[in-house]
């Protein structure tokens, strides 16, 4: 038995790793490295294994980094069903077709950027080449006809030899730990635990993550890794402080991922309304993803915890404090460009590196009166990381914008377990595993938390790993 890490090896992005057991072959997740344009060019390499011969995919959840490549491994050969629990099929089809759809644009206006820069320049390109979209529509469409909703806790043979059992990872709406039994070839098995992206216990809308008893090979991610969260209170204090102080002369601009973070921002917002903690406001969610992945979040309410079901009932007291506008129409869209005050402008995408948050910012970044609240980790080489860092003169849509507006870290509205909660979650297990892979996480975050479970108690029996890209290791 074999696991290939072909993808968030030292890296928060691209989740796939490819496990090899008893003549089985499988992919656990298939995402789309995202960051730095050179990061993102890793996304039209060959895969390093042949899609024809892979049996199944176990899919996580629905973020573009776990199943953004889907589309492309179906296209180069890949006919096998992929496995994911039934909200995690009806977002990856939302989110599969916006990615094709932002491919496809993009493509278009590089296109004609570089048909303009040839005729000013005479046949010289001046921008780098036009990357084509990896996958279309009709790719997609395909695609998703091969996905299957698997219920949390229902356990299920994919292939012989092999049992699987979807876990509340408390990541995301439909978010999933997999635990997998590989026969050993000799009687016995082998239990392999795949976190996926782990969520912060305590917080709104999703259930906590599920406790796991026992594993014999633990992949546990990393994001946040050497660090911790700062509380729910005081990341409220400081949300409900740059709105009030801000909205009366200007616009809050939030990039928030259409799944996950739009919808539990917007809890927040209705709990600070309901408590009397926001003067009368007016939010617009600018994003059609945003707004189908909302209705999909209502569709699938038995999901909900207690809290966010307590307070949705008493949600239309608050109607008269809190507007809130879903935006798709592009026309909306580019009529909010004229407001210029009191507005919370929620876009995506969440790293600022595509979307119509890009319009946002750049119309609100050089102004001092408006304010930036970023809400997600940022990767390496996007805007969203850039501001993070400080960055003061950013190029945006071809124009060098300076950053005069505030722009606000509240990492308490992370949707990734802290490194304490990570601890919390693997010490949870009644006795720790043989061998322990650190994945999903940046080299830094990925050595800390590596280093924290070694010095566990009863740990120090267990490998602990942080895998190269591409290394494969027995299991």
């Amino acid at each position: 038995m074999h696991i290939t890490f072909h993808g968030a090896a030292r890296q928060v992005t691209g989740s796939c790793f490819l496990v090899q057991a008893q003549g089985c072959r499988f992919l656990i997740d298939c995402g789309m490295v995202q960051g730095s344009r050179e990061a993102r060019e890793r996304n039209y390499r060959p895969f390093p294994f042949d899609p024809r011969r892979i049996d199944f995919v176990l899919l996580t959840h629905a973020h573009i980094d776990h199943c953004g490549l889907l589309p492309r491994l179906a296209e180069h050969g890949f006919a096998g069903p992929v496995y994911a629990t039934p909200a995690t099929v009806d977002l990856a089809d939302v989110l599969l077709k916006d990615s094709a759809h932002i491919q496809e644009v993009e493509f278009d206006r590089a296109q004609k950027r570089d048909a303009k820069s040839r005729e000013r320049g005479k046949g010289r390109r001046s921008h780098a080449p036009v990357l084509p979209p990896l996958y279309t529509q009709r790719d997609v469409e395909r695609c998703l006809q091969q996905m299957r909703g698997v219920a949390y806790d229902e356990e299920f043979s994919p292939a012989e030899g092999v049992r699987v059992r979807f876990r509340d990872a408390g990541h995301i709406l439909g978010s999933a730990i997999a635990e997998i039994w590989l026969a050993d070839g000799q009687g016995g098995t082998r239990k392999m635990v795949a976190s996926g992206d782990l969520g912060q216990p305590g917080r709104p809308i999703l259930r906590d993550p599920t406790p796991i008893d026992a594993a014999d090979v633990l992949l546990i991610e990393s994001t946040y890794g050497d660090r911790l969260h700062k509380d729910m209170p005081a990341t409220l204090d400081e949300l409900v402080d740059v709105v009030n102080r801000t909205v009366a002369r200007g616009n809050v601009v939030i990039p928030a991922f259409s799944v996950g973070r739009t919808q539990e921002i917007l809890y927040h917002f209705l709990q600070q309304a309901a408590c009397g903690r926001l003067a009368p406001l007016d939010i617009f969610v600018d994003s059609p993803m945003a707004v189908a992945a909302t209705e999909i979040t209502a569709r699938h309410f038995e999901l909900f915890d207690q809290e966010a079901r307590e307070l949705l009932a008493r949600a239309r007291h608050s109607s008269q404090l809190l507007r809130v506008h879903f935006i798709s129409d592009v026309q909306d869209s580019i009529r909010l460009n004229r407001v210029q005050s009191g507005a919370v402008i929620i876009s995506a995408s969440g790293m600022c590196d595509a979307g119509r948050v890009l319009h946002h910012l750049h119309n609100n970044l050089g102004r001092r009166e408006c304010a930036v609240i970023i809400a997600g980790f940022q990767a390496e080489g996007t805007l969203g990381r850039r501001l993070v860092d400080g960055d003061r003169l950013v190029r945006l849509l071809g124009d060098d914008i300076e950053v005069r507006a505030s722009v606000h870290t509240l990492g308490g509205f992370s949707a990734h377990a802290d490194q304490k909660a990570l601890l919390d979650w693997a010490r949870a297990m009644h006795q720790p595993p043989r061998q322990a892979f650190v994945v999903h996480g940046e080299a830094v975050a990925s050595q800390a938390l590596a280093a924290a479970l070694r010095l566990e108690p009863g740990w120090n029996a267990c490998e602990v790993t942080v895998p190269q890209e591409g290394a494969m290791h027995p299991i």
